[in-house]
């Protein structure tokens, strides 16, 4: 009989090293998207399917006072005041089998390539459902705060120029332009943006304008394309209801809160024996499970109610973006380091 999977995993081991590779070797976390949360960390391991995060708001921007030699003008202590957003807990899990007849067959071990991929297999899963996340804000967004993350150029007639060359582009179309557009709906912090997540359709137009570049950490861990010096991340599920029209979003430094860990039963790897499948040829299966909270930063999260409720005890990616269960916690649209550009 071949080595099998439960020879060569140690299961505490296998767990701390797929939750290391499967958000930092990441271009979401080697750009600063994702942020690790120590709060979120913490009760993840508590119980209830959700927590709450307590925030200081900044100070407002009321103007200074003017000093005078009036001992009778007195000046009156401005506050800072706290506010609350609510973060949902996914718990989640995969698992993968071989029969070992099969591997006999064909002289190799299907597990120990499963082994080698359940860390890129978490990745996607957790960048999928960031963006089906920020697909719920983005129509939250549009339902409740008058689109103020939001340029949408897909309507849009007649041309641009694209900066520094005198080539025009339809309006309607991704192009440098309407993402600096896209930057400016966060003011003056529009620099902050550090990553840009976009369909391999846009990708495909970046490359073809060559506007990209690539850079390379110091770790050696990956090489990560970069548009406009923002880090690229492609995901096919950046797509709106009507055919040929995309989302692209722009995200600052902590844009997002994460914290990921193994089940509070201890259980995040396990290897399991079925001798008896296969009329007792048998069977080995690895099941990896995770805990995960991950939040777009000054968002709040609500269950819903009726045909919005969230059927099951954790939310599936219909849940995710769905714009009911989405609130702006924060006061300025400014404290949200997101911004949401749709084009052609």
């Amino acid at each position: 009989m071949p080595t099998q999977i439960a020879d060569i995993i140690v299961p505490e081991i296998f767990s701390a090293y797929v939750a290391e590779n499967s958000l930092v070797s990441t271009a979401l976390f080697q750009s600063g998207v994702l942020v690790r949360n120590n709060l979120m960390q913490q009760y993840l391991q508590a119980g209830a399917p959700s927590f709450t995060v307590p925030f200081w708001q900044d100070l407002p921007d009321t103007e200074a006072n003017i000093g005078t030699d009036n001992p009778a003008d007195i000046a009156t202590p401005l506050k800072v005041t706290a506010r609350d957003l609510v973060v949902r807990k996914s718990f989640v899990n995969q698992s993968w089998a071989q029969m070992d007849l099969a591997n006999d067959l064909s002289g190799s071990n299907a597990l120990e390539r499963v082994q080698s991929r359940v860390s890129a297999y978490w990745a996607r899963q957790w960048e999928f459902r960031l963006i089906a996340s920020l697909l719920g804000v983005l129509y939250s967004n549009v339902a409740n705060n008058n689109s103020d993350m939001v340029n949408d150029v897909s309507g849009a007639t007649g041309t641009v120029t694209v900066p520094g060359t005198n080539v025009t582009v339809p309006a309607n179309t991704f192009n440098g332009v309407a993402v600096i557009n896209t930057a400016l709906t966060i003011g003056d912090r529009l620099s902050d943006m550090k990553a840009i997540a976009c369909h391999s359709y846009i990708y495909g137009e970046m490359l073809k304008n060559d506007e990209i570049q690539y850079f390379k950490p110091s770790d050696n861990s990956m090489v990560i394309p970069t548009y406009k010096g923002m880090a690229v991340i492609v995901d096919d599920n950046l797509t709106t209801a009507t055919a040929g029209v995309y989302v692209t979003i722009l995200f600052g430094p902590g844009a997002v809160g994460f914290g990921l860990s193994e089940p509070v039963s201890g259980f995040g790897t396990e290897v399991y024996r079925y001798p008896s499948f296969g009329n007792g040829a048998g069977e080995t299966a690895l099941f990896s499970r995770w805990n995960l909270a991950l939040h777009p930063l000054g968002m709040s999260w609500n269950d819903g109610t009726g045909a919005n409720a969230v059927a099951g005890p954790s939310p599936v990616m219909a849940d995710l973006s769905n714009p009911a269960h989405w609130t702006r916690a924060v006061s300025q649209r400014k404290s949200i380091p997101i911004a949401f550009l749709i084009s052609k």
